[in-house]
């Protein structure tokens, strides 16, 4: 007499029809852990996003005894053909590559020196990053009292070394706008310092060292060994360094409020005046919202090409 052995099947008894896992019950405790950092960004972020996009298609303005009337893309129209706006936006075009590419180039030359192996080195980079810790409020007054025309560090020094009597240098047409230039690199450059030199650190010794082996100079180490590995984050750090500065407010408009005539006036002051100086809330909307999409565009950009490198 054969025995016949029952066979076993996976998950299940022998010669029993296999038992299908159980399904994974969800877990959704785990939206509970999520709802206190997305409450925030739902009601600060994207519902005045959402309502300022209506607003924009509305004649809203502050002091109305009469409703609200819809009226289409008229905002959006007049926007077109207002002069004042277009040179708002191309003061902004200025403000935002002015001070993105000196501060990437100063950051990238001090993040390089903090790397090396120098004395106090710790000591340097916490110095580095106090800007970065200040206010913006407090930065634009502590420059306005070194501009100061009259007992401004600046022209006391100029009036020092006998190179005139100084000057007011946040009221004139032609230095506002590099002043607040100048103010605007010093501020946002420890930002991009902190990158930079984390990313070197990144950066293998050992390829370093292979190199110098070679006989390599300190500027082909740097173009074929440095750069290549520091090149994605200098690339990220500098389409949000741009979109940053080209959304900038708090700062300039401390410095000068936009003025003298306009010169230093960005996009986002003139918004910030059309609706609180003039109460035009519909038409305030509808330059936040050319702003939020060129933004948007800029955003798409970097990342269609961060995912292309990858590739």
């Amino acid at each position: 007499m054969t025995l016949v052995r029952a066979t076993e099947r996976p998950g299940g008894r022998a010669g029993g029809p296999a038992r299908r896992p159980e399904p994974r019950p969800k877990d959704h405790g785990a939206w509970f852990l999520v709802l206190p950092a997305l409450i925030p960004i739902l009601l600060l972020s994207v519902g005045p996003l959402l309502y300022g996009l209506v607003l924009a298609f509305t004649d809203a303005q502050s002091g109305r005894t009469r409703a609200t009337q819809w009226v289409g893309t008229l905002n959006f129209q007049d926007l077109l053909h207002d002069t004042l706006f277009w040179e708002s936006f191309r003061i902004g075009l200025l403000w935002a590559v002015g001070v993105t590419v000196p501060h990437f180039l100063l950051a990238l030359g001090l993040a390089l020196l903090l790397d090396q192996n120098l004395r106090f080195r710790r000591l340097a980079r916490a110095l580095a990053i106090v800007p970065w810790a200040m206010p913006e409020v407090v930065v634009g007054i502590m420059w306005r009292l070194f501009y100061h025309s009259d007992a401004g560090i600046l022209n006391e020094t100029l009036r020092d070394l006998g190179l005139g009597d100084g000057r007011d240098w946040l009221s004139g047409l032609a230095t506002a706008l590099p002043a607040v230039v100048l103010v605007g690199v010093w501020a946002g450059m420890p930002q991009t310092t902190v990158a930079l030199l984390a990313g070197l650190q990144n950066t293998p010794r050992e390829l370093h060292e292979a190199a110098a082996l070679d006989g390599a100079g300190a500027w082909r180490r740097f173009r074929t060994v440095t750069w290549p590995a520091l090149k994605p984050v200098a690339l990220a750090i500098t389409a949000l360094n741009l979109i940053w500065n080209l959304n900038s407010f708090a700062l300039v408009y401390v410095l000068t409020g936009g003025g003298p005539g306009g010169r230093t006036r960005l996009p986002m002051l003139f918004a910030y005046e059309e609706a609180f100086r003039y109460g035009q809330f519909g038409y305030a909307a509808a330059m936040g919202c050319v702003l939020v999409a060129v933004v948007s565009v800029l955003l798409a950009v970097h990342l269609v090409s961060r995912l292309k490198g990858e590739e």
